[in-house]
């Protein structure tokens, strides 16, 4: 009997998807709502440094450019922040900025996909209970049909997929599956899985004895680190939750607490990160298995352990 490791997590994920073009290109193609296919790709490496110091988690898992210039950006995100958006539409942005590096001309600019798997619920609205594909474009708010193209976003919450067995879809319920049935845990996969080409070279990738030891260890780490991150922003949202709480009530204003949850939910995903930065240090991962989890550059890195290395001498 085979034993998985998760897609789900980062390590597994640029695994199968950054490292096998006609597995990112099925992805791609099945989930995306494209006029065209994508019928080959190049990975793009490097980050996408933004201008501002304050904007940090600007490496992506993921990303490719099609034979028309298309750009993709596909990222998987184990625990939803509302900063994440903000990161979403950073990167898009910065990779169809980058363009102009290559032509001065705005008409030859392509657009940017950015396609965005969070193992989480987010719109918890019950009206939206069953509603996990969510795609956004900048439209004309009164006239929908009227986009300004360029730049396109998806978020899919994984938790809320519940396969429909479309035969028009196939591919798209497969890979949604693959991500949502596959984990740690699995012990029997579904035929159905086995049966498609495609999905059953990704299965391959995730058996644990296609990994060495060392990668193993690696991908132990993550996950651990992962489950202390989610833990962690936990702890912050009930923290920042209380004091916006506090807040609103001294204030006797609904704004005053809306407010007051916003400034303790920032204040403690910042002191997560950093949090977050020391533990994976104190277990041995490498500045560059930091970058890959956290997001986070190599400089960024480097500033908060000092940070914390200066804060312990003085304590």
């Amino acid at each position: 009997m085979a034993h998985y490791l998760d897609p789900k997590n980062d390590y597994a994920f640029k695994r199968v998807f950054g490292e096998h073009k006609h597995l990112c290109m099925s992805l791609i193609n099945s989930l995306l709502p494209l006029e065209n296919p994508v019928v080959d790709i190049e990975y793009q490496t490097g980050e996408l440094i933004p201008e501002l110091p304050d904007l940090r988690n600007s490496i992506v898992d993921v990303r490719c450019t099609d034979t028309n210039g298309r750009q993709f950006i596909v990222e998987m995100q184990m625990y939803w922040t509302e900063s994440f958006k903000s990161r979403v539409l950073l990167n898009a942005s910065k990779a169809y900025i980058k363009q102009l590096d290559k032509t001065e001309e705005f008409k030859l600019l392509q657009p940017v996909y950015a396609l965005n798997f969070v193992n989480d619920i987010f719109e918890k609205s019950p009206e939206k209970a069953n509603e996990y594909y969510h795609h956004y474009k900048i439209v004309n708010i009164k006239d929908t049909e009227k986009q300004i193209e360029g730049l396109e976003f998806i978020f899919i919450e994984l938790p809320k997929f519940k396969p429909q067995n479309r035969a028009e879809q196939k591919l798209y319920d497969l890979w949604l599956r693959f991500l949502t049935e596959i984990n740690g845990r699995t012990e029997v996969v579904p035929q159905e899985l086995i049966e498609n080409e495609l999905i059953r070279e990704a299965l391959a990738y995730m058996e644990i004895s296609a990994y060495t030891k060392g990668q193993l260890e690696v991908y132990d780490k993550y996950r651990d680190v992962i489950m202390t991150e989610r833990s962690f922003i936990s702890d912050a949202f009930e923290e920042g939750e209380a004091k916006g709480m506090k807040k609103g009530m001294r204030r006797g204003m609904e704004k005053g607490m809306k407010k007051g949850i916003e400034e303790g939910i920032k204040k403690g995903e910042t002191e997560t990160l950093e949090r977050i930065v020391v533990e994976s240090k104190r277990n041995n991962l490498s500045i560059e298995q930091i970058e890959l989890f956290t997001k986070l550059t190599k400089t960024q890195i480097i500033e908060i352990l000092k940070r914390q290395e200066e804060n312990h001498l003085l304590a």
